[in-house]
């Protein structure tokens, strides 16, 4: 007798484990490869699920409706992970996750001002449009993307500064205008992961066209109008050219060699 309400006991226990563990994850994984020194923080946006009539309350300073994920650079390419609800309820309004905005910020110089930064941008959607990409059966989707540093030259002694700039890749690794990140369906992502890898290229090139000449042993800066001239449009001119000032404070006539 005994042995049978240990029997119906254990079977109980699993019943309830078994009902336990298939409760709907209401979350994705979020992972994010950043190159070295990246710093990285998202900002997930929640608003009202389609159909809903209720309305958020008012922001006295505090945002109810928004969700933070951030980490500090690192000297070292590291991935970086998290846990983001896909719903979220403030004073009873169901709330629904609709986009993830990353912003990230890296160093280019030795110097605390030397930063540059960029941001990517997650939109999630009820359904995807015809012909757009769901989810793999692998339940890992990956948005890659990469990171370029563009240079210019700002001031009266023409002094290098970098901008990053980060876009999108396709299927076959090419790059695209759009920013990295991309587009994704809500129903897709319960207990799924999303990893967006970013990769930096050693490349630079210049920040605006008709600026600078290429050699081959890196970039002249146009002359313009005068060596004073700030804007200084090549406009066809390609043996006219001005010095510049690298970050360590040399003055050069070639970027980045400083060699002819």
């Amino acid at each position: 007798m005994r042995r049978g309400i240990m029997l119906g006991l254990l079977a109980g226990g699993v019943l309830a484990t078994s009902g336990c563990g298939t409760k709907p994850v209401d979350s994705f994984t979020l992972e994010v490869d950043l190159p070295a020194t990246f710093r990285f923080r998202g900002d997930a946006i929640y608003q009202p699920a389609t159909g809903e009539t209720c309305t958020l309350p008012r922001r006295r300073g505090k945002r109810p409706d928004f969700k933070v994920f951030d980490t500090p650079g690192k000297p070292v390419a590291n991935r970086v992970s998290f846990e983001v609800p896909l719903t979220e309820q403030v004073d009873g309004c169901p709330l629904v996750l609709r986009s993830i905005t990353f912003d990230m910020y890296a160093k280019w110089g030795e110097r605390w001002s030397d930063v540059g930064g960029d941001f990517a941008f997650i939109g999630v959607r009820d359904r995807l449009e015809v012909g757009m990409a769901g989810m793999p059966e692998s339940g890992v989707q990956e948005l890659p993307g990469r990171c370029q540093w563009l240079f210019r030259t700002v001031g009266p002694e023409h002094a290098i500064r970098k901008i990053l700039k980060c876009n999108s890749l396709d299927a076959g690794r090419q790059l695209r205008m759009s920013r990295a990140g991309g587009v994704l369906s809500r129903d897709e992502l319960y207990g799924k992961t999303v990893r967006m890898i970013l990769e930096l290229t050693s490349e630079e090139r210049p920040y605006m066209g008709d600026n600078w000449i290429r050699f081959p042993q890196g970039w002249k800066r146009c002359l313009g109008e005068s060596p004073e001239d700030q804007f200084a449009f090549c406009r066809g001119n390609t043996t006219d050219f001005k010095p510049i000032k690298m970050p360590d404070g040399r003055k050069c006539n070639i970027y980045p060699t400083c060699t002819e």
